[in-house]
């Protein structure tokens, strides 16, 4: 049979390409084949090691994550039980309310604990008292260890010699405890736990109490397990070479763990024959803890093998398909052309005129036109994101992200930065922090916009080239170019600024960094810029903020109250001696502006007072939710001068500490009922008026139910929908309009409320009804 029929093709034409496609392919796969014999197997070993570095730092990660989840846990249950006042009533007599009501408060917070991933059970153990508390029962120790806790009896002595002198998550040795039924012998089952102890107080050698969280070891086996074919165990094992916890079918051997890390780094794979291997890495959580894992090297390295012998097979396949593709190639040799041709004529669109090209040419030299054509539009497109491009750029440059030259240098050509690397540029940081009333006002478009109308006048006011960048909300960064010390430097450029940042809107303050004298020095400009901001006062003026100032500004300032001072506000607070509580308090920010103490001591000190005022008032506002309170610490934070944070304390304590006369509930609910019926038509959100009346949202929702006879939602729709049928037979507005009108999104939430409630659409009602 004939390879090649007569007329298809010319020989030479054959050998030509089967030439061409030896030195372009063949040569190339050769040298591919050798190369991956001799070094992409050796990358691909070092990619195993890397994969099994990183596959152990998350398991690291997520199991430090665990226990440190757990030690926060218990200093949290230890730390809100109130332990002083239960041990001590716990000494009075046992019928005492008091007892009892802390006894189970504490019998609560042990319940919590124990739904922990690790968790089986918790109990807390009085040093200097014969009482146990878990969160079933409180005996005595005896009786606990006994029959709520038996603890097998040669692991007793160890287990308990542990509740002496300061714990901080301490872990006991692995100890047996059965299970049987209660006030019986029969043991019914067994199970191996490992304890953490912590002591309270935290800081005392002879503490009050123990906590003891017990760590069921079979949980904590399936917690640490590896889920990946290529290991095989996995291990949790101290210094001394004691085994935590072991997961997998693989067992580690402990004899020769001490060896092993002395003689390996963190990280590294340690083979041990038989196609094996372990690595380790320390603990973040536990000092004297690793975690192991043991690795099948034939599983991890099986791409490397399978390489091998792809490519051997490869080449020799390569090596006989080149006469078909030298074939292929020399019949086809115009079908490419012709396969673009007919591409390019498909995507033809129904807008252009249709025109008769001569040749294959033609087509592609018309269509190369329009590819120029619309890579032009995309130009224009993308040089208008050059500034959004180059002021991220700067941001980058300000917070760290680019701090060597070779790199910056790159990044600035890519993006057309023009820039000198040597020069003296200082950052100037203009923090704009909005005052309360304009806080909730004051929408993001219009923020927006002053930010974008102030950095135009800055590049217009400044005789100096200047980079402007919003590194933060509130916060812009201003990069001033200054040739040494010239008629003209940052402190002129601050003092220019400060005659512009004057505004109704927000207050100014402008801190001056250090001067930098290379552009990958930068961020420590700006850093320096960042903290020159704390030493910001309360005036309602602009100030700037420079490192000649900060030695007189910072004052010295106790910023938090002291313990007299706490015990002073409860006891006012008892007295109900509310005013003053308002008195002390402008006593206080008296002495801070006679001292001119700037506006983080001040804060400081102001929501250490605003915290002992809410515990003090906590009995009494026991409608008060978590996000009542956090407003009240985010309406702190935003105050920006002396008279808004006296305004804030005012109208705290009117929330907190409030005389309500008998009718003052109803008195609020008949203004909130006219606003809702004066601004039907507006966002009206039922958190705004909970904290209004100073209640939670679930109160508010049970109070105004009870007083108005139905539901909150339900009276908004029946107000909106009273306006709305007036408008369906008054008027000829579309049902869009309508729908906008009295408050609903869109115009398929308005007909389904009012399908809901009058049985008919809109529109129907209009054609029933309408005279």
């Amino acid at each position: 049979m004939r390879l090649f029929k007569s007329g298809t093709m010319n020989i030479a034409l054959f050998w030509r390409f089967f030439a061409s496609y030896f030195l372009l392919i063949l040569t190339p796969v050769v040298a591919a084949s050798v190369f991956t014999y001799s070094f992409v197997v050796r990358i691909i070993e070092n990619d195993a090691s890397k994969l099994s570095n990183s596959t152990m730092r998350n398991f690291s990660d997520r199991t430090d994550a665990l226990f440190s989840s757990l030690m926060t846990g218990m200093i949290h249950t230890l730390g809100s039980a109130n332990l002083a006042s239960l041990l001590a009533a716990a000494d009075g007599a046992p019928e005492n309310p008091h007892h009892t009501e802390l006894l189970h408060a504490l019998m609560e917070q042990l319940g919590k604990l124990e739904s922990g991933e690790l968790v089986s059970s918790a109990f807390l153990y009085a040093a200097d008292r014969d009482l146990v508390v878990d969160y079933r029962t409180h005996t005595g120790k005896k009786m606990y260890f006994t029959h709520y806790y038996p603890l097998d009896r040669a692991d007793q002595p160890a287990f308990f010699s542990h509740f002496t002198g300061k714990k901080m998550m301490v872990f006991t040795k692995p100890h047996t405890v059965h299970q049987k039924p209660l006030f019986s012998d029969n043991v019914l089952s067994s199970r191996s736990h490992i304890s953490a102890l912590m002591s309270y107080p935290f800081n005392t050698s002879v503490p009050d109490a123990y906590l003891a969280v017990n760590i069921d070891r079979d949980r904590l086996r399936e917690l640490i397990r590896i889920r990946e074919n290529w290991v095989t165990g996995t291990a949790i094992v101290d210094r001394s070479g004691r085994i935590v916890s072991q997961a997998g079918n693989a067992a580690l051997a402990a004899s020769a763990w001490p060896e092993t890390i002395r003689s390996n780094a963190e990280g590294t794979l340690v083979r041990s024959g038989n196609g094996q291997a372990l690595t380790f890495m320390k603990s973040r959580f536990h000092d004297d803890w690793y975690y192991v894992s043991l690795i099948d090297l034939q599983t991890l390295l099986k791409p490397a093998r399978l390489i091998r012998t792809i490519s051997a097979v490869f080449l020799g396949f390569v090596f006989i398909l080149g006469s078909f593709v030298s074939y292929y190639l020399s019949r086809k040799l115009y079908s490419p052309i012709r396969e673009i041709r007919t591409g390019l004529q498909s995507h033809r669109r129904a807008d252009e005129p249709k025109t008769r090209e001569r040749n294959d040419f033609d087509v592609i030299k018309r269509f190369s036109s329009l590819i120029i054509s619309e890579n032009k539009e995309l130009a224009q497109l993308v040089s208008g994101m050059v500034p959004i491009v180059k002021e991220h750029f700067i941001t980058q440059l300000l917070l760290g992200g680019y701090r060597d030259r070779l790199s910056i240098a790159c990044y600035a050509k890519e993006i057309d930065f023009p820039y000198e690397p040597e020069a003296q540029r200082t950052v100037l940081c203009i923090e704009l922090q909005y005052r309360s009333p304009m806080q909730e006002r004051l929408p993001e478009t219009s923020r927006t916009f002053l930010m974008a109308e102030l950095k135009e006048k800055i590049r217009k006011l400044l005789p100096v080239s200047v980079w402007l960048c919003q590194t933060e909300p509130g916060l812009l960064a201003c990069v001033v170019h200054h040739d040494g010390p010239g008629p003209f430097g940052p402190k002129e450029a601050a003092v220019l600024i400060q005659s512009i940042l004057p505004q109704p809107y927000y207050k100014a303050a402008i801190g001056i960094g250090k001067t930098a004298h290379a552009i990958e020095e930068l961020h420590k400009s700006y850093l320096h810029a960042r903290t020159m901001l704390r030493y910001k006062g309360l005036h309602p003026e602009v100030e700037i903020c420079s490192e000649e100032q900060a030695p007189d500004v910072d004052v010295p300032w106790d910023s938090f109250l002291s313990v007299h001072e706490v015990n002073l506000i409860f006891n006012r607070v008892k007295q109900r001696d509310f005013d003053g509580l308002l008195q002390s308090v402008g006593e206080l920010l008296d002495a801070g502006m006679r001292r001119n103490a700037n506006a983080f001591q001040v804060k400081c000190l102001c929501s250490d007072v605003l915290n002992t005022w809410i515990r003090a008032a906590g009995a009494d506002r026991g409608d008060f939710g978590i996000s009542v309170y956090a407003a009240m610490f985010d309406r702190l934070e935003r105050c920006a001068t002396w008279d808004e944070i006296r305004q804030c304390f005012r109208d705290i304590h009117a929330m907190l500490f409030r005389k309500e006369e008998p009718d003052a509930r109803s008195v609020q609910l008949a203004d909130i009922l006219a606003h809702i019926r004066n601004h039907y038509g507006e966002e009206l959100s039922i958190e705004r008026y909970a904290e209004q009346m100073g209640m939670s949202v679930g109160h508010f929702s049970r109070v105004f139910k009870e007083e108005v006879g139905e539901k909150y939602v339900e009276y908004i729709a029946r107000v909106r929908l009273s306006e709305a049928k007036r408008l369906l037979l008054d008027t000829d507005m579309k049902i869009d309009e309508i729908a906008e009108r009295v408050g609903y999104w869109g115009r398929s939430s308005f007909i389904r409320v009012f399908r809901r409630y009058e049985g008919i659409t809109p529109a129907q009602y209009r054609s029933a009804y309408r005279a």
